[in-house]
């Protein structure tokens, strides 16, 4: 890996313990949440780059756990669309060592989130065109086939929508 990825890494990586540490303080001292009872929010996860696509799954999982320091059940959704599908699935064909072991925290970070009910789901569309088997998706992701669709419906039942790409 060059020099200058590595630093990019690394960067990233210490700006998300830094935020994650100042997250725990309280979800509750957000003004923007002030009178909101509860929260609903869908992520719509396009990110083709192994480490930044488990970076994300980390901060998407810690943004869950501090939410619930507010609500006893935020409702938290993750939609994988384009190339974020390659990330998901058990085939692992054309990845470099260091991106496999991004892939296995990605694996790792998926079922964390499931047991916590974080609910995940992949656009069968994107996989088809990614060329992704749907037998070798991750088995804590339900399968959707458009997750627009899916995202349009989450948005009309009031989740906030957060792109990550």
């Amino acid at each position: 890996m060059k020099t200058g990825m590595k630093t990019i890494i690394l960067f990233t990586v210490c700006l998300f313990f830094s935020v994650s540490f100042l997250l725990v303080t309280s979800a509750a001292e957000y003004e923007a949440l002030k009178g909101v009872k509860s929260a609903k929010a869908v992520f719509d996860v396009r990110i083709g780059q192994p480490q930044s696509t488990a970076l994300h799954l980390k901060l998407i999982h810690q943004t869950y756990k501090d939410l619930m320091t507010v609500y006893k059940k935020p409702e938290v959704v993750v939609v994988f669309i384009g190339p974020s599908v390659k990330l998901i699935s058990k085939n692992r064909e054309g990845f470099t060592p260091e991106d496999q072991k991004s892939l296995d925290e990605i694996a790792n970070t998926v079922s964390a989130m499931s047991k916590d009910g974080i609910r995940l789901e992949i656009c069968m569309v994107a996989a088809k065109v990614f060329n992704v088997d749907p037998a070798s998706v991750l088995p804590e992701i339900k399968k959707v086939e458009n997750g627009w669709i899916s995202i349009i419906g989450y948005q009309a039942q009031g989740y906030s929508l957060v792109p990550a790409y």
